[in-house]
């Protein structure tokens, strides 16, 4: 365990801080097919008793999207600043507007642009025709390490005011990141689920949309963080944010402070 690391789990979420100061409850054996993600073929495949595979849409993956020289630098820059407590085990950085999504709220509140060293990373993501369009309104970086219990849970990212794809720059260490889905595929029963390993090489980055955004939950887990591991992930705004919606004009401005690339963390 990391010496004076802080906590803020809540709830059923738990990290190697507070595990032993608090019940927590073995989750319910579940039956978990497992697959491998083929970035080539864009496929998952088992590779157990039962050879098998399945189209799996919806996954970029960009191998050596940064080089070792602008992971360092942009390392350092992030420890920099203030690294915040968050849950199950992580910290964080965000750059983005404040949001209640109970009640469907934003505000620019102290809001003031993604960090200026993402401008060329952005630039970089566009020229590829998958994320040619991609334009980012917030940014959030996590800190995982092992010495704390670090993971995040299997879920699906919000829909209202996140667009289309999720962008997610991998540093530091390799990981995995897992797909999850309970229904849906045949021959699920009751307690089963198909679990895709996405392999997330070092200085690599992953987009999810279609189906791999909106139906498969996605998550690390805590065994697959060997070492620290930092992220950057970028969302971008929902049809709702963008022009000819009901909130273009509050999305034009949220863009407009986004992309000055002059940001603090909030």
């Amino acid at each position: 365990m990391l010496p004076g690391a802080s906590c803020a789990c809540k709830g059923v979420r738990s990290c190697l801080v507070c595990e032993h100061l608090k019940d927590t409850h073995l989750q319910e054996d579940k039956v978990v097919h497992l697959f491998f993600y083929d970035p080539e073929r864009k496929l998952a495949v088992r590779k157990d008793a039962e050879p098998s595979s399945f189209a799996f849409p919806g996954v970029f993956l960009w191998e050596n999207f940064l080089s070792e020289e602008e992971e360092t630098e942009l390392i350092s820059s992030m420890d920099r600043e203030v690294w915040n407590p968050s849950q199950s085990g992580r910290r964080k950085q965000d750059f983005g507007p404040k949001v209640n999504f109970k009640k469907k709220k934003v505000r620019l509140a102290s809001f003031s642009g993604l960090p200026a060293l993402s401008k060329k990373l952005v630039l970089r993501m566009q020229q590829d025709a998958t994320l040619a369009d991609f334009q980012p309104v917030e940014q959030c970086n996590l800190d995982y390490q092992p010495g704390r219990g670090s993971a995040i849970d299997p879920h699906l990212d919000d829909a209202w005011l996140w667009g289309e794809r999720l962008v997610t720059v991998n540093m530091l260490s390799d990981t995995t990141l897992t797909m999850s889905l309970e229904r849906g595929l045949p021959p699920l029963g009751p307690g089963e689920e198909v679990n895709v390993a996405v392999a997330l090489p070092r200085r690599s980055l992953v987009a999810l949309y279609g189906e791999a955004r909106h139906l498969w939950k996605h998550g690390i887990l805590r065994k697959d963080v060997n070492g620290r591991r930092v992220c950057s992930t970028y969302r971008e705004l929902s049809a709702e944010f963008l022009p000819g919606g009901p909130q273009a004009e509050q999305g034009a401005r949220l863009l407009d402070v986004a992309l000055s690339f002059m940001g603090a963390p909030v």
